[in-house]
């Protein structure tokens, strides 16, 4: 992929994010950035809901990264995987990923993914939510243990990647952006980063 410069009046870009996914993501735009791990507490506060902790720590990563890399604009993402009231994380081993698909089978779980842009040095912040509902069909489990199998998605939260072959998991998916699902809205992002200075496409 080429990459692009950004117009002389645009800060340096910094992913505060050390997840593989959302740099992948980004990488879309063909745009020069840097990573850096945003180093942030993500212990929940009391009284928070999980959409509340989500929309702090996006916010929390990017300001984290913003005040150690002056003349940047620096993007903070968080993700909250709910079933009911219930936080759905990641799985962490194929044997918890298959219980994870079969609680699943036929339900839907929501994804909140919130994503912050911070300026280091105006001070400039915007925010934005994206919600997406995942609707799983009837799943054997035959089915969940051949694509656990053969994808081994233990570090996806519900235990899928809809950006592979998890996407034949579903009876539909319904989204705004789809790629929040996998980590960062880049729809909203992309007119974010053209507010700050960017050309994009």
């Amino acid at each position: 992929m080429k990459i692009t410069s950004a117009s002389a009046s645009a800060p340096r870009l910094v992913l505060a994010s050390t997840s593989p996914y959302r740099r992948q993501l980004l990488e879309r735009f063909g745009l020069r950035f840097t990573v850096a791990a945003p180093d942030v507490d993500e212990s929940p506060l009391p009284g928070e809901t999980p959409v509340d902790i989500t929309n702090r720590l996006a916010r929390a990563k990017a300001e984290a990264v913003a005040h150690r890399h002056r003349g940047s604009l620096v993007i903070g993402s968080d993700q909250v995987a709910l079933f009911g009231r219930e936080i759905i994380g990641k799985p962490g081993n194929p044997e918890r990923c298959i219980e994870q698909l079969k609680m699943l089978s036929g339900e839907r779980l929501v994804f909140h993914t919130a994503v912050n842009v911070a300026h280091s040095d105006t001070g400039s912040n915007e925010s934005h939510l994206d919600i997406t509902t995942v609707y799983f069909r009837k799943l054997t489990s035959e089915e969940i243990e051949r694509y656990v199998a053969r994808e081994r998605p233990v570090n996806c939260a519900g235990g899928f990647k809809a950006e592979a072959l998890g996407i034949t998991l579903f009876e539909r998916i319904e989204s705004q952006d789809p790629t929040a699902l996998i980590g960062l809205p880049l729809i909203w992002l992309a007119g974010a980063l053209r507010r700050n200075g960017f050309t994009l496409p």
